[in-house]
């Protein structure tokens, strides 16, 4: 009598959703694509929605919707360095001219882009940035995927497009391109890849100034992993990295805006050359004194104080509220020294009061707290309140490029 035959090998199930957190940078491109197709799909009808409205009032007020998204304000600024270059010389009784507070990557890639392909450099420079809004947002779903879960990295893409002032992610600004840098370093420095992520930093420092922000949340957490690499894991988990990486990361991560800097200390001749630009801008360090001066004067003192400035400063209130919840959730530490960083930068700073919500923007961790809350609900009232901060921020958007007449 033979024996019976071995049983069949019985396949592995299928790994869990959850298990594809991660995998944005390592699987294959077309199904990190596709796990991230809710949020970018969402991301994508919030900003239609915002441009869509701004269409039509822009139309009843006889203004052209391109002219608007791609050739206003900061969109000249860079413009005009895509054309012709830097200054080279300071004027020392000239306010508000002087572009080399403008940092040159945007434009850099605006000109070589535009070397190479049909169309005005003001078309090429608003594609950059609703290519560059794509990206961020991915990047964005990233890190709430991974740190969440799926849903709540969804939900967190659809906020980032949903805020107040999101309309500049569909301008010939520089938030797009620093948002994307900054999300991709901080889900690298989640995942571990430190080159990458000190790469992506070291871009985004040429981008903004507040890439030194991004700088901090990335050779912090390098320095600490080094300072800790002689420990066994606690859980068995892997090794450490190397620590030529971690150093390496540490160093590279600052350079992009420490170069920038000294660069323009050497085009004007001095050794304060890039905070003499930022003095001519009205843009110097008072510790938050004329933030708390003008959220007094908005919230308390002004019978009929301007919408748009309003919008900011409850944009101010509320990203502190944001922050403190985000400690008191204990977010990974890059994230809160990213937040906290930029948090610092722009209350602490002196300069002019109104474009604060749009230097906020790239700050997407800071909307963490509300993401996990609404992810938490029930479907239908999350969609909800979705849609219902995407009509706000259509308004607002639409408003402030209109109605309000400064810079957003």
């Amino acid at each position: 009598m033979t024996a019976p035959p071995p049983p069949a090998a019985v396949p592995a199930p299928p790994p869990p959703p959850s298990r594809a957190r991660g995998r944005h940078l390592t699987g294959p491109a077309a199904a990190a694509l596709r796990w991230a197709g809710p949020a970018l799909l969402g991301y994508i009808a919030v900003r239609l929605l915002g441009a869509l409205v701004l269409m039509k009032w822009a139309h009843l007020q006889h203004h052209g919707l391109w002219p608007l998204l791609a050739a206003q304000w900061d969109s000249r600024w860079y413009l005009g360095i895509a054309d012709h270059g830097y200054d080279r010389v300071l004027r020392p009784d000239a306010f508000d001219v002087n572009n080399l507070a403008f940092f040159p990557l945007y434009p850099v890639i605006v000109k070589a882009v535009a070397g190479v392909t049909p169309g005005s450099r003001a078309s090429i420079g608003l594609i950059v940035a609703v290519v560059c809004s794509l990206i961020a947002a991915w990047g964005v779903f990233a890190v709430g995927d991974r740190l969440h879960g799926r849903r709540v990295g969804t939900v967190l893409a659809v906020l980032w497009g949903a805020t107040p002032v999101a309309l500049v992610q569909w301008m010939g600004y520089t938030e797009s391109l620093f948002t994307a840098l900054a999300a991709w370093s901080l889900y690298a420095v989640l995942t571990g890849r430190w080159l990458w992520a000190a790469a992506l930093c070291l871009l985004a420092g040429l981008t903004r100034p507040t890439g030194l922000a991004l700088a901090a949340a990335v050779s912090l957490p390098a320095l600490l992993a080094l300072r800790r690499r002689g420990r066994p894991p606690d859980d068995g988990g892997p090794p450490p990295p190397a620590a030529s990486r971690l150093l390496a990361a540490a160093l590279l991560a600052p350079l992009g805006w420490l170069g920038y800097v000294a660069w323009v200390g050497l085009r004007l001749h001095r050794p304060d050359g890039y905070f003499a630009v930022q003095k001519m801008w009205r843009n110097v360090w008072d510790g938050g004194a004329e933030t708390l001066r003008s959220l007094r004067s908005v919230l308390g003192y002004q019978a009929r104080p301007q919408l748009f400035l309003v919008l900011v400063s409850l944009v101010l209130l509320a990203s502190v509220v944001l922050f403190l919840l985000s400690l008191a959730g204990r977010q990974p530490l890059p994230l809160l020294l990213f937040s906290g960083a930029l948090l610092t930068i722009v209350l602490g700073s002196g300069g002019v009061y109104f474009p604060r919500a749009r230097f906020l923007l790239p700050g997407f961790p800071l909307l963490l707290p509300l993401a996990l809350a609404l992810a938490r609900t029930r479907r239908r009232t999350a969609a909800l309140t979705l849609g219902g901060a995407a009509l706000a921020s259509a308004y607002l958007g639409a408003y402030m490029t209109l109605v309000y007449p400064g810079a957003p």
